[in-house]
């Protein structure tokens, strides 16, 4: 478990967590929210190893600005959750382009043995139709 940032204690504290980690810039932060996860990249495929997830992301963290998000619907079932979430990242990047990216995601979350919830599916485009990398 992360020293800095304490794990979700229920399905609603998820996205205040990843927010909260994300504008750390720490991916290490964020790292902690997949355990045994898997991260839907924007070109479709499913990603399980740790390493290429923390890649991805990276990416997104390297943009330098803040994740704003806010949870639409948190549907629960006894350990997991399906959580729909509108988020965006939006700045002047540090080439002095603008950058906006936004989203609708479909997310699942599961409750772990010690009571905390993390990631199982991180779906950051939910059903947008999604374009070849």
């Amino acid at each position: 478990m992360s020293e800095s940032y304490a794990l979700p204690t229920g399905p609603e504290g998820v996205i205040p967590s990843l927010i909260e980690r994300f504008n750390s810039g720490k991916v290490n932060e964020m790292m902690t929210l997949y355990e045994g996860a898997v991260l839907i990249a924007d070109d479709g495929r499913t990603v399980t190893d740790r390493a290429e997830i923390a890649a991805e992301l990276e990416r997104d963290l390297s943009l330098g600005l803040p994740l704003e998000a806010k949870a639409r619907h948190v549907f629960v079932a006894g350990d997991i959750a399906e959580i729909v979430v509108d988020w965006s990242i939006d700045g002047t990047g540090s080439d002095g382009k603008h950058v906006h990216v936004e989203g609708t995601a479909s997310d699942v979350a599961r409750r772990g043995a010690d009571g905390r919830w993390r990631y199982l599916i991180d779906n950051r485009l939910g059903t947008a139709v999604r374009q070849p990398a």
